[in-house]
């Protein structure tokens, strides 16, 4: 049942990043500027985040061990998000929200594959099998047609 629950997770986390490229481009076009569309898209972002953190905290007793990451682990995820969101907003309205879905997807999968060949940062290592070189390529296909028919 659980299983089922998370999957309808996922699915809702990716539709919700499919209606947040246009959002952000539409904030862009109001401002002039797609990166400042995303760094207020950040913004909002992290001031609720922050408040539901302090929340959690509270509710919870937890107290945050901030010396135990290293200390680019708390730049890079939203280093990383930033170019996500400004990126996105700049090709929304140039290729579509379909087909940068379909790009960004592949580009997930892609990049999922080299971190668990690498093992990266504690990710359980799996070979680059042919299954999955081929699963890439089709995917890699189906956004190619998306984004051209």
């Amino acid at each position: 049942m659980m299983g089922a629950v998370w999957s309808l997770l996922g699915i809702l986390s990716g539709a919700f990043i499919a209606i947040q490229a246009p959002i952000n481009s539409q904030l862009a076009r109001g401002l002039g500027l797609p990166v400042a569309a995303a760094a207020f898209s950040f913004l909002s972002g992290a001031i609720v985040l922050g408040i539901i953190a302090v929340a959690v905290v509270r509710l919870q007793g937890i107290s945050l061990d901030w010396k135990a990451p290293a200390p680019w682990l708390f730049v890079a995820g939203g280093m990383l998000g930033g170019f996500y969101v400004t990126l996105s907003t700049i090709l929304t309205p140039r290729i579509g929200a379909a087909a940068l879905m379909a790009f960004l997807v592949a580009g997930q999968l892609i990049a999922g594959m080299l971190v668990d060949r690498a093992g990266f940062l504690g990710v359980a290592v799996r070979e680059i099998s042919l299954g999955r070189v081929a699963g890439a390529v089709l995917l890699l296909a189906g956004a190619l047609l998306i984004r051209l028919y």
